[in-house]
C-alpha cells in the first residue's frame, strides 16, 4: 500500500510523463505535494522504489523507469517501461548538452533499407550516453514495443560491432541489405534476432550474415 503522499507523486510523474515526455522537476514535484524540502521528495522516491513502483537507473543523474501504477490507475500500460529523467532544465539548455547526428530510420518490425544519410541532429543530456560515439535513428514499426520503444521514437545507438545476448542491437542484414532493431543471442554459428512483440517471429540467421552496428543506451520520444 501507498500512502497519500506516495501515490500523489507517483501520479504526478506519470501524469507530465504523459503531458509532456519528461519528468517535472525536484522543484517542481516538491511543489505540488507542497513540501518544502526537496529532501521529502527524495524520502518518496526512495519509498517508491522499495514498493517496485519504480526503478532508479545506475549511472544516470536522477533517472527513473516507472515499473508499475497503483491497481486503480493501470490505465497507460504502455508507460510503464518509458525511461525518464528529472531535468531542472530543458535539453537544450543542459550545460554540456551532446548533439547526436540522426541517420535515418531503423525497423522495429519487417527490415526497412539500411541506415540512411545524416539527417539532421538532436541534442540530449550527457547523461544519456557513455564513451564513444554515438548516432540515433527514428523508429518504424511496433516490433519492441514490449521493451517500451514505439514507433516514432528515435533511439540513442552507441556504435560497436559487438554484443552479449540480450542486448538491444542495430543489426545489418548482409545478404537483404537492411537494418533492424532487435534482441540478439549468439548460438553456435547462429544468430536469433528476437523480437519485443509476440506478433513477431524470431529470425534464426547464419552468424556471418549478420552485421552488429550499434547496441541501444537511450530513448527520446516527443508527445504532441
Amino acid at each position: 500500500m501507498l500512502t497519500r503522499k506516495q501515490k500523489d507523486l507517483l501520479m504526478f510523474i506519470n501524469e507530465r510523463v504523459q503531458e509532456t515526455g519528461v519528468s517535472p522537476s525536484f522543484d517542481e514535484m516538491k511543489d505540488a505535494l507542497d513540501l518544502k524540502s526537496k529532501s521529502g521528495i527524495h524520502r518518496l522516491i526512495t519509498a517508491l522504489e522499495e514498493r517496485g513502483f519504480i526503478r532508479r537507473l545506475a549511472h544516470r543523474a536522477r533517472a527513473v523507469e516507472i515499473l508499475k501504477l497503483p491497481e486503480m490507475a493501470q490505465a497507460a500500460p504502455a508507460a510503464a517501461k518509458n525511461v525518464v529523467s528529472f531535468p531542472d532544465k530543458s535539453v537544450d539548455d543542459l550545460a554540456g548538452a551532446v548533439q547526436i547526428p540522426v541517420m535515418g530510420r531503423i525497423a522495429a518490425g519487417v527490415p526497412i533499407s539500411a541506415i540512411q544519410d545524416h539527417n539532421n541532429d538532436i541534442l540530449v543530456s550527457p547523461d544519456m550516453i557513455g564513451r564513444g560515439d554515438h548516432y540515433a535513428l527514428e523508429v518504424n514499426g511496433d516490433s519492441m514495443i514490449e521493451e517500451g520503444i514505439l514507433d516514432g521514437d528515435t533511439v540513442l545507438i552507441r556504435e560497436t560491432k559487438t554484443a552479449q545476448n540480450g542486448d538491444i542491437v542495430v543489426c545489418y542484414l548482409i545478404e537483404e541489405e537492411e537494418a533492424t532493431l532487435k534482441k540478439l543471442y549468439k548460438k553456435g554459428n547462429q544468430v536469433e534476432l528476437v523480437a519485443a512483440n509476440p506478433a513477431y517471429e524470431t529470425r534464426i540467421l547464419p552468424a556471418d550474415k549478420v552485421e552488429v552496428q550499434g547496441q541501444l543506451v537511450g530513448l527520446v520520444r516527443r508527445y504532441h
